[in-house]
């Protein structure tokens, strides 16, 4: 629950209020998940409002906030304008990156204060972590890892992609996951050229990669890690492919630092690649931060000119992907510190051969 920082970040600014209404930013502040809702704070309130389906569970849930239900007939708008003018509250900032033009001049026009937009307040607080978010990133990373260990079982020669894909995501809400973080990625042989390929019913041979790119939610917050294994056996190439991308992975990770851009942490990376040859065919970056979100701010891409913050927390996942015949994409999470940065990720990343 993020009151408190939500509230001093208010504080800063040259609005007396927010609400919040899109589905993540309500978690983030409360904790708590539903699909309706709204947030309003103030100097002097903080109330989430949610309908019949959600009070109960709420109010048990919620403790920074007062909770209110929405009854039916009854407008947000209307309820927070109750509270805008116990406030007295003369602008009140709306999420404009999550609602549409036409629902963010409908608020305002509904609001009895002027509407304005809230831009980066709360990404820019979510791009730092505090300890007991990190503490819910590893304890999803902790499930994922978990079931890859008992998934490495299944994979054997005529089981499909699909079959996998389907075996993790079960895995993982087996082990205590709240929800898969996003579809898990299973692909193998030629598909694994394909970075974000779909899983299809194509049975696994012998003598291919399998790539798995994986993660759940625990308390809200995602987990992300992918891992290429080989079946029956491997040939020179694939072993040099492999090779390279830890490599190159590592040499990423040992320049993880706070105050080091997004674009060095990812050239370190990328200049592995390169000069074995396959630079050509790392074509996305090396990490996102995940949060509530799997996919948050901020990056290192070769375009984030910007020093990483210590708290951000971010995915280390270079590839190489030969079309048609192979890919190779290993990855961990990293938390970047003032130090350096700490691994996360404890699932082994040695070529397997199964």
């Amino acid at each position: 629950m993020k009151r408190n920082e939500l509230r001093a970040m208010l504080l800063e600014q040259p609005y007396d209020a927010l609400v919040l209404t899109s589905e993540i930013s309500r978690r983030y502040a409360t904790g708590f998940h539903s699909t309706a809702g709204a947030v309003y704070l103030s100097a002097k309130q903080a109330v989430f409002f949610t309908d019949f389906r959600y009070v109960e569970a709420a109010r048990a849930a919620i403790k920074d906030f007062e909770v209110r239900e929405i009854k039916a007939g009854q407008s947000y708008s209307a309820l927070i304008n109750e509270l805008l003018d116990e406030d007295g509250a003369k602008k009140v900032a709306l999420e404009d990156k999550t609602l549409t033009y036409a629902e963010f001049m409908s608020w305002g026009t509904a609001l009895h204060a002027t509407a304005v937009r809230l831009e980066d307040g709360v990404e820019q607080l979510r791009m730092c972590k505090e300890e007991d978010e990190v503490e819910k990133i590893v304890a999803a990373q902790r499930i994922a890892e978990q079931a890859l260990e008992e998934v490495l079982n299944d994979i054997k020669v005529g089981v499909t992609e699909k079959e996998i894909a389907a075996r993790l995501t079960y895995l993982m809400l087996h082990y205590g996951a709240e929800d898969k973080s996003f579809d898990p990625i299973v692909v193998s042989g030629a598909n694994g050229s394909l970075p974000h390929g779909v899983p299809s019913e194509k049975p696994i041979q012998a003598g291919e990669f399998v790539t798995m790119d994986f993660g759940c939610k625990f308390g809200g917050y995602c987990s992300d890690m992918t891992r290429t294994v080989a079946v029956g056996h491997v040939t020179e190439e694939m072993e040099t492919v492999y090779n390279t991308v830890l490599k190159a992975q590592l040499a990423g990770i040992a320049a993880a630092k706070a105050g080091v851009t997004g674009a060095a942490v990812d050239g370190a990376a990328r200049q592995v690649i390169a000069d074995a040859g396959y630079g050509p065919y790392f074509g996305h970056s090396f990490g996102h931060s995940v949060g509530v979100e799997i996919h948050e701010n901020p990056n290192a891409t070769p375009s984030n000119s910007k020093p990483l913050p210590a708290g951000a927390v971010i995915s280390a996942e270079p590839g190489i992907y030969l079309p048609g015949k192979l890919g190779v994409r290993i990855e961990d999470v990293i938390v970047i510190t003032e130090q350096g940065c700490q691994d996360i990720t404890l699932a082994p990343k040695e070529l397997l051969i199964l």
